[in-house]
């Protein structure tokens, strides 16, 4: 069986989502950015995750109204009960086509077991 290491979600960006200057709302970014850690560290451990930390974020470009997000996630290191999740915001033009990688961020997410406690993951495969 493949391990699922990657998670990927789609949004538009829509007014309510927006700042004054008409682009994404850095709180609504970080939404989607957690989102998308917690389904791929979910996917991967097959267990209830919840956010440890948020290493970094990097807002390296605005994401502006109507623009379509792709969220990449990618498990890329394992602890005992720990993955980081490294996690992408690309904005795409819907009438161009043009894609740039606006935000990127790191996160920690721990694994649950039933009762609420970090659990093991096994360990993340080549």
């Amino acid at each position: 069986m493949t391990a699922h290491l990657e998670a990927r979600l789609l949004e538009i960006v829509f007014p309510d989502h927006t700042n004054h200057l008409g682009t994404l709302f850095g709180g609504q970014a970080l939404a989607w950015i957690d989102k998308a850690a917690f389904i791929a560290a979910s996917r991967y451990s097959r267990r209830s995750v919840v956010t440890a930390r948020s290493e970094q974020v990097d807002f390296k470009l605005p994401i502006r109204q109507g623009q379509l997000v792709e969220t990449v996630a990618r498990v890329v290191e394992v602890g005992r009960s720990s993955m980081q999740v490294e996690v992408e915001l690309i904005a795409e033009d819907l009438l161009s086509g043009d894609r740039e990688l606006c935000t990127r961020g790191r996160f920690v997410m721990i694994a649950l077991d039933a009762r609420g406690r970090p659990t093991q993951v096994r360990n993340l495969e080549g």
